[in-house]
């Protein structure tokens, strides 16, 4: 059912943002995570940093979805993913770490979550390579997946402290 065939005969740019995305879905967690903010959080953290760039930038030359001329919703969310590279980079070299955290944690569940889904769709390369092609299944995991994700955003915002005005 599952092969990498699709991945391997689509074209060097879908391949290599696949290759940086899921670089960037399994180090994410590592940076996040982990209690000690030392080298190897920092290390990590850079080299999540590229992974995610890179996906970011090589989406520019994928047009699966185009809306405005070659562009589609996804290109927008991968110009916000860049600005927040850099915005929580800025915030952790100012010492910011109330931003960083923020900015950082936000574009790993946002920026890498929301494509994740989108790329389960069926007919997407990754949701061939998962499920097969001609197969209904990815359609269910997107459902699913998009239900967790919604339940788990309000959940977060009830248990979320409320600040005084």
């Amino acid at each position: 059912m599952t092969s990498l065939a699709p991945l391997l005969e689509a074209a060097p740019v879908i391949q290599m943002h696949a290759a940086s995305a899921l670089a960037a879905l399994v180090l994410g967690p590592v940076a996040i995570h982990r209690r000690r903010r030392d080298r190897l959080h920092k290390t990590v953290g850079y080299v999540w940093i590229v992974a995610m760039a890179a996906a970011a930038i090589s989406s520019f030359w994928i047009h699966s979805m185009p809306v405005i001329g070659p562009f589609g919703p996804i290109h927008a969310l991968s110009a916000l993913a860049l600005v927040s590279l850099v915005r929580g980079l800025a915030a952790a070299i100012r010492r910011d770490i109330a931003t960083h955290r923020a900015v950082l944690r936000g574009l790993y569940y946002y920026g890498v979550g929301v494509p994740m889904i989108f790329t389960l769709l069926p007919g997407r390369v990754m949701s061939r390579v998962l499920f097969g092609p001609d197969s209904a299944a990815g359609l269910w995991v997107v459902a699913v997946l998009g239900l967790v994700a919604v339940a788990w955003h309000l959940l977060g915002r009830r248990r979320a402290p409320r600040r005084n005005a």
